[in-house]
C-alpha cells in the first residue's frame, strides 16, 4: 500500500539583517522543491521567532520539558513538524550567522536523524559557512547530505545590489539546487521510514 502522507520539507531563512538576500534564496529554493510529487515545503523566517540567545541551565538534549518561550516553543514544533531541512546561510567571517546558529543550538531531539540540505551565499559560494554547519549539524545527530547550492560571491552581490536579477542568479545554480532536490528527498524517504 502506497503512503499518501507528504514529507515536510522546512526551510530556514537564516539572516535576519536589514537588506538581507536568504529571504529571496529561501523563496526560490522552496518553489523548486515544491515541483516534486508528494512534497509539502514551508519557509521558516528567522524574522518570525525571535529567539533570546541560548541561556538556559539545561542542554535542549537533556531538557524534560519544552522551554517556556513562546518563540522557541513556536520554533521547535515547527521543527518537530519536519522530515527535512534545506538552511539558506550567508557565509560572516567564514562562518554563518549567529542568529542561525543560536536557532540550531535551542532544539535538539526534533533535529534528530532527519537529513539536512544548504543554500549559502557569499564568498566561495558561502563553502565555508555550509562546512561548519555540516559539522553542528552531525553533533545534533541530523544526516548532511553531500550536494548543496553554492551562490557565487561576485553574481550574488551584484544580484543584491540590483545590477543581475535575481532569476537570473537563481538560474546560474539551477542544475545544483536539481541535485540537491533529488538527494534530499532520497534521504529523506529512507530516513523517514528508518524512523518508523
Amino acid at each position: 500500500m502506497k503512503n499518501n502522507t507528504p514529507l515536510h520539507i522546512k526551510i530556514i531563512a537564516g539572516s535576519t539583517r536589514e537588506g538581507r538576500f536568504s529571504d529571496k534564496a529561501a523563496a526560490w529554493i522552496a518553489e523548486e522543491i515544491k515541483k516534486q510529487e508528494g512534497v509539502a515545503v514551508e519557509v521558516l523566517d528567522l524574522r518570525d521567532y525571535d529567539m533570546p540567545f541560548f541561556n538556559e541551565p539545561t542542554s535542549p538534549s537533556f531538557k524534560q520539558e519544552p522551554y517556556k518561550n513562546e518563540a522557541v516553543a513556536r520554533f521547535t514544533k515547527k521543527i518537530g513538524e519536519g522530515n527535512a531541512f534545506v538552511i539558506v546561510t550567508p557565509e560572516y567571517n567564514h562562518g554563518t550567522s549567529g542568529v542561525l546558529k543560536n536557532a540550531l543550538d535551542w532544539v535538539y531531539p526534533e533535529w534528530n536523524n532527519k537529513p539536512v540540505a544548504f543554500v549559502s551565499y557569499g564568498s566561495v559560494g558561502g563553502a565555508r559557512a555550509v562546512e561548519q554547519l555540516r559539522l553542528n549539524a552531525i553533533e545534533l545527530q541530523m544526516t548532511p547530505i553531500r550536494n548543496a547550492v553554492h551562490i557565487p560571491g561576485e553574481q550574488y552581490f551584484q544580484a543584491l545590489f540590483g545590477k543581475m536579477d535575481a532569476k537570473e542568479l537563481f538560474a546560474l545554480v539551477s542544475k545544483q539546487a536539481e541535485a540537491m532536490i533529488t538527494q534530499l528527498l532520497w534521504w529523506t524517504r529512507a530516513l523517514k521510514n528508518a524512523r518508523g
